[in-house]
C-alpha cells in the first residue's frame, strides 16, 4: 500500500501536533499536571487551591503554556480531519460517521479556545472564579476531550482495520 496525497497531509499535521504538544508539555514542565487538573475542577474551592499551589515560577510556565496553545487546537483539528479525509478514501464510512470526522474536532477545538480564554483570564482576575465559571468550563474542556479522544479512536481503530485488510492480502 503506498501512501497518497491524504495521507502525507495527515502524516504531516500529525507531526505538527506532536511538535506543538511537545512544545507545550516543554514550556509548562513541571506544572504540566496542573492543566488537567484546571480542567476538571468542579468547584471554585478547589479552581483556586490549584492556583494556589503553583509558586511564581510555575504561574509563569503555565500562563506561558496559553499562547502556543491558541494554535494547537487547528492543528489538531486539521490532523483529525486530514485523518477523517484519509480514512475515508480507504474505506467506506457512513454519512453520520463522516458527519462527525468533520465536526468533532472543529467543535473540540472551539472548546479548547474557550478553555483557553476562560483559564488566562482567571488568572488575571481571581474575584471572577465562582463555581458557575468553573463548572461550565469543565463541562467545555470534558466535552472537548470526549470529542478529540472519540475522533482519534475511531481513526486509529479504522486504520488498523485498513491496515490488516491489506496485510492479509
Amino acid at each position: 500500500m503506498s501512501l497518497s496525497m491524504l495521507d502525507g497531509k495527515l502524516l504531516a499535521w500529525s507531526a505538527l501536533f506532536v511538535v506543538s504538544q511537545g512544545n507545550i508539555a516543554r514550556l509548562l514542565g513541571p506544572a504540566a499536571p496542573k492543566v488537567l487538573e484546571v480542567q476538571t475542577a468542579w468547584s471554585e474551592q478547589r479552581y483556586r487551591q490549584i492556583l494556589a499551589s503553583m509558586d511564581d515560577a510555575e504561574i509563569a510556565r503555565f500562563r506561558s503554556h496559553y499562547f502556543p496553545d491558541f494554535v494547537h487546537p487547528a492543528i489538531y483539528a486539521i490532523a483529525l480531519r486530514a485523518g477523517a479525509r484519509s480514512l475515508a478514501a480507504k474505506t467506506p464510512l457512513s454519512h453520520a460517521a463522516t458527519t462527525a470526522l468533520a465536526v468533532a474536532p472543529v467543535v473540540s477545538a472551539g472548546g479548547d479556545y474557550i478553555e483557553n480564554i476562560v483559564g488566562l483570564m482567571l488568572m488575571d482576575n481571581r474575584e471572577q472564579i465562582t463555581d458557575t465559571v468553573v463548572r461550565a468550563t469543565t463541562v467545555v474542556s470534558t466535552v472537548k476531550w470526549i470529542l478529540a479522544i472519540g475522533s482519534l479512536t475511531y481513526l486509529t481503530q479504522g486504520f488498523l482495520r485498513v491496515w490488516a485488510k491489506a496485510l492479509l492480502r
